[in-house]
């Protein structure tokens, strides 16, 4: 499972997440304004879902059992749910479900798209609204043609580099040297998969679910698969 060895460097590498839950908030009060309840799917160590939860009652649900200690230890007052992404079943329903920093792409078959989707509507209120975001085609084709990124966290180290491409698979490569004495440092390395598919595949399978769909580019432009991220 993704993220067994990089959860203890997550929110590090991640940074302030405000931005974009504040974004997200944003698209809520577009278009749902009267949202009391909100479910956060794929919700990592909590960074989004504490930030939302100073405006609604919010739950998270992650399958990866370290991301959610986190995130518990940091919201204690929230209720998770440890379950499968695709297919996680629970007794409430929601105003909003959201499943945000590319999240859906770690999903590597269109059939578990296709279950997410289905999955989220059950636990929808009627007229109830979900939010997700993806890394399109473009932006990780352009990642591999592009430079590792590398970042200093005091004296340890981190290098990313996405590679791959083939069937519009791809894989982003973390390796995180850990000081540990003098010029000693331990190796933590995390392969962690993504795929992505055209849009035009993604609303197809949208519309089995959910009648009406908006897809735009938060940068501006128009929604296409090369846009950076689309919503």
């Amino acid at each position: 499972m993704a993220y067994e060895k990089f959860h203890r460097y997550y929110d590090l590498v991640m940074g302030d997440r405000s931005e974009a839950a504040r974004f997200i908030q944003g698209l809520i009060a577009n278009h749902k304004p009267d949202t009391r309840t909100v479910l956060e799917i794929a919700c990592g160590t909590g960074s989004i879902l504490g930030i939302l939860s100073r405006s609604y009652e919010v739950a998270g649900l992650d399958g990866s059992r370290p991301m959610l200690a986190h995130a518990r230890k940091k919201l204690p007052h929230v209720r998770f749910y440890r379950q499968d992404t695709a297919s996680f079943r629970i007794k409430h329903k929601f105003d909003v479900i959201v499943c945000v920093c590319d999240s859906i792409n770690h999903l590597l078959r269109l059939t578990d798209w296709k279950r997410t989707f289905r999955t989220v509507a059950r636990h929808l209120n009627p007229g109830g609204l979900f939010i997700f975001d993806v890394n399109t085609t473009g932006k990780l084709q352009r990642l591999t043609e592009g430079p590792a990124w590398e970042r200093w966290f005091g004296s340890d180290l981190a290098i990313i580099k996405v590679t791959g491409g083939r069937r519009n698979k791809f894989i982003w490569d973390v390796k995180i040297f850990e000081h540990q004495r003098q010029n000693r440092y331990k190796l933590v390395h995390e392969e962690i998969p993504e795929v992505a598919f055209p849009l035009r595949r993604v609303v197809t399978a949208l519309q089995d679910r959910f009648t009406a769909i908006k897809v735009f580019d938060p940068f501006g432009t128009n929604a296409s698969d090369l846009s950076e991220r689309l919503y």
